[in-house]
C-alpha cells in the first residue's frame, strides 16, 4: 500500500472517530444537564409561588356556587407587594385571624402521600395540606359601616347590595344576623357566598377581634378557577360593588 493510500485511510478514519467521541461527550453532557434543568425549574416554581401566584384548594362549601369544594384557584400575591389593598367584592385568601379554623378535623393521609404533597406544595405545584388559610368575599373595608340584619339585604354605608352570587336559596343574613358594625382601619369584613354554610365575620363578631380580618393577614386575591378544567373561570368583582 502506498503512503498516499495510508494517509487517505488514516484521514478517513480519524474524523469518524472524533465524531463518535464528540457524540459520546454530548450525550454525557446532556445527562448532566438534566438535574440542572430540573433544579432551575424548581427554583422558578418556588419564586413564582413566593412572589407571583399560588394555588389554593377550596376546603369547604362556604363559597358555593362561586367556588366548590376541591376547586383549585390561583391567588395573586404580586399586588400586595406593591402596596395594593383588598377591595370590596374581591375574593381573598387570608391567614386565620385566630380561632376561625378551630375544631376542624385534619386531613387523613399516609406518610408517603404527606411527603409528596409537602414537597410539591413547597415549590407551589399544588396546595398545602397544612395550610391554615381561609377564602371569603370582601364585603367591607376599613371605615365602612356594614349592616347585616334579619330579613334585609346586606348594606354597606347605607347602600343595599344586590348579591346574585349568593348560593341559591340562601338569604343575605337571616341565618346569622350580625347587626351593624364599623370596620376598623386596616381590617376587612368578609362573608362567604353560601351564607347558610359559612362561618365568616358574622360568626366571630362577639369574639376577640370582632370578626374583622387584618389586611396584613391577606395572602392575595383569588383571580381564576384553574381546576378542574370544566370549572375554569375568572373571579371578577360583581357590579353591585361599583356603587
Amino acid at each position: 500500500m502506498t503512503s498516499g493510500e495510508n494517509e487517505e485511510n488514516e484521514g478517513g478514519a480519524a474524523p469518524d472517530g472524533r465524531r463518535g467521541a464528540r457524540r459520546a461527550r454530548r450525550k454525557r453532557s446532556g445527562w448532566r444537564e438534566i438535574p440542572l434543568l430540573i433544579g432551575a425549574a424548581l427554583v422558578l416554581a418556588l419564586l413564582i409561588k413566593t412572589f407571583l401566584v399560588q394555588p389554593f384548594s377550596i376546603p369547604s362549601g362556604s363559597m358555593e356556587n362561586t367556588l366548590r369544594t376541591d376547586d383549585r384557584v390561583l391567588v395573586d400575591k404580586l399586588t400586595p407587594w406593591f402596596g395594593g389593598t383588598p377591595h370590596r367584592g374581591e375574593v381573598v385568601v387570608f391567614r386565620d385571624p385566630g380561632g376561625w379554623l378551630s375544631g376542624q378535623p385534619p386531613q387523613r393521609s399516609n406518610a408517603f402521600e404527606r411527603g409528596v404533597r409537602k414537597s410539591l406544595a413547597f415549590v407551589g405545584l399544588m396546595p398545602s395540606a397544612d395550610e391554615k388559610d381561609l377564602i371569603k368575599r370582601v364585603i367591607g373595608v376599613g371605615g365602612d359601616t356594614v349592616e347585616c340584619k334579619r330579613g334585609e339585604p346586606v348594606k354597606v354605608n347605607g347602600k343595599p347590595l344586590d348579591e346574585p352570587y349568593i348560593h341559591p336559596g340562601a338569604t343575605p343574613c337571616d341565618d346569622m344576623p350580625a347587626g351593624t358594625v364599623k370596620v376598623p382601619k386596616g381590617h376587612l369584613w368578609v362573608m362567604g357566598d353560601h351564607r347558610d354554610d359559612s362561618r365568616d365575620s358574622r360568626a366571630h363578631v362577639h369574639e376577640p377581634g370582632g370578626g374583622f380580618v387584618p389586611v396584613d393577614n391577606v395572602i392575595g386575591r383569588a383571580v381564576v378557577v384553574a381546576w378542574p378544567v370544566s370549572r375554569w373561570a375568572t373571579l371578577p368583582v360583581p357590579g353591585t360593588f361599583d356603587r
